[in-house]
């Protein structure tokens, strides 16, 4: 049954036939005197008043639709047909509750947009925000988490948080009890309101006096394996999730713990492609890339840096002596050892079995380079014990500085290249030549 109402030139209800409370949770006498705007989802409201405008103009409203918040905290989507009496300064309107047709649009809308989201997003943060902003069209989630859980660490964590009040958590190890692990090991969804729940809810406290007042979580499963978790809440002025809201955001989580593995599925595919798959670092491929992004920049900005070309003198030895098993533990801890060598925006690239290649950004000097080379030789002279034997190698390496030594990314390579291999047979001759 529709709802009639008959609103003075304030907005307040002055008149509210009996179905109001099936579609607002409110009894006509709980009605009348209240402001229609108060009751009101926030975003609505502008557009709402100029539909007021038009009614009180002389222009009546049919279907106009607007969204409120019922009694019990959940939202309602509401469609209008109203017109305004002069003799009584007062709009008469017709309110259908169409929640129900509006929320079948939504989510059909909401799975296509997702499945398109899957498609266009670079990379998994992206993703999620895009998701968050989706699923903003479901419901209102001001404060959403994407938790991804690791079966083999047991570890949760949070590659997006949007919360008015707490920051995202660091990575932590799931303990027995706690809201998340209940979704996780269980695989169904949780709902705590302020009337079930209640003191769970205290528990999440952020801050003094601000609690949760609902919290809604539901596991992203794939092949009965719950891979995360989709949590959304409200604090104090929030709507307050129910039942239908758990169904929703269940039914979406679907979708969305597909969509996740198969973004995951291309990242990984991705990373293989770009990285060297014994030492983990960038592959010649992807140091390629990263050379012709340097040299746009520097051209563009004037800007210099250098490449350092590193070869391990007699690697082959340890191979054929000691087997390549103990040569692959070799290679990794040099892979290690080098990263430590360079900043965070620098490159470290496996080129070859026993060669590397470092990417210096923002090298103006020379001096600079050398000093890197420098405390690369003296982190891998250091001794490696691997497999019960101490092993020393040496390194050869040559440097390239952009642009003296040239203009292109074979120029530079080749040069750092020559430089190494000037330098790996001065160190042969020299081991030949020098007394026992």
């Amino acid at each position: 049954m529709d709802a009639v109402f008959a609103v003075d030139a304030d907005a307040r209800v002055v008149f509210a036939s009996a179905s109001c409370e099936r579609i607002f949770g409110y009894t006509p006498n709980e009605m009348v005197g209240k402001n229609m705007f108060d009751m009101m989802l926030p975003e609505d409201q502008e557009r709402t008043r100029d539909s007021v405008g038009d009614v009180m103009s002389g222009r009546p409203q049919f279907h106009f639709e607007n969204r409120y918040i019922r009694k019990d905290g959940q939202v309602v989507h509401i469609m209008w047909s109203a017109r305004w009496s002069p003799a009584d300064q007062l709009r008469i309107g017709v309110a259908r509750d169409i929640t129900e047709r509006k929320r079948a649009e939504s989510l059909q809308a909401a799975l296509y947009a997702i499945s398109e989201a899957a498609h266009a997003a670079e990379d998994l943060p992206m993703l999620f925000q895009r998701i968050h902003q989706i699923i903003g069209t479901l419901l209102p989630v001001d404060n959403f988490s994407v938790a991804l859980y690791d079966n083999g660490t047991s570890q949760l964590s949070f590659p997006y948080h949007v919360d008015e009040h707490l920051q995202a958590p660091e990575p932590f190890t799931l303990a027995p009890g706690a809201l998340w692990a209940e979704i996780v090991h269980t695989g169904q969804p949780l709902l705590l309101t302020s009337g079930k729940g209640i003191a769970r809810l205290e528990a999440l406290q952020v801050s003094a006096g601000t609690s949760p007042i609902c919290w809604l979580g539901v596991p992203l499963k794939l092949h009965e394996e719950t891979i995360g978790v989709l949590v959304v809440k409200s604090y104090p002025g929030g709507v307050c999730y129910g039942q239908q809201d758990k169904e929703l955001l269940q039914f979406v989580s679907t979708q969305i713990a597909t969509v996740i593995e198969r973004q995951q599925m291309q990242a990984r595919l991705k990373y293989m492609a770009q990285h060297d798959q014994l030492t983990s670092l960038p592959n010649r491929g992807f140091l390629h890339d990263r050379l012709k992004t340097a040299l746009s920049t520097a051209r563009r900005e004037q800007g210099r840096f250098s490449l350092l070309y590193i070869d391990l003198d007699k690697f082959k030895q340890v191979n054929d002596t000691l087997g390549h098993g103990v040569g692959d533990q070799l290679l990794q801890e040099v892979a290690a050892r080098l990263k430590l060598c360079v900043r965070e925006s620098d490159v470290v690239a496996r080129v070859g079995g026993d060669e590397f290649v470092v990417l210096l950004q923002h090298t103006p000097l020379r001096q600079q380079a050398t000093r890197v080379a420098e405390k690369i030789r003296s982190t891998l002279n250091d001794a490696f014990t691997l497999d019960g034997h101490k092993l020393n190698i040496v390194p050869s390496i040559g440097i390239a500085l952009y642009p003296d030594d040239g203009d292109n990314e074979q120029q530079l390579l080749e040069h750092a290249d020559k430089v190494m291999y000037v330098a790996k047979n001065t160190v042969s001759k020299w081991m030949i030549s020098a007394p026992r």
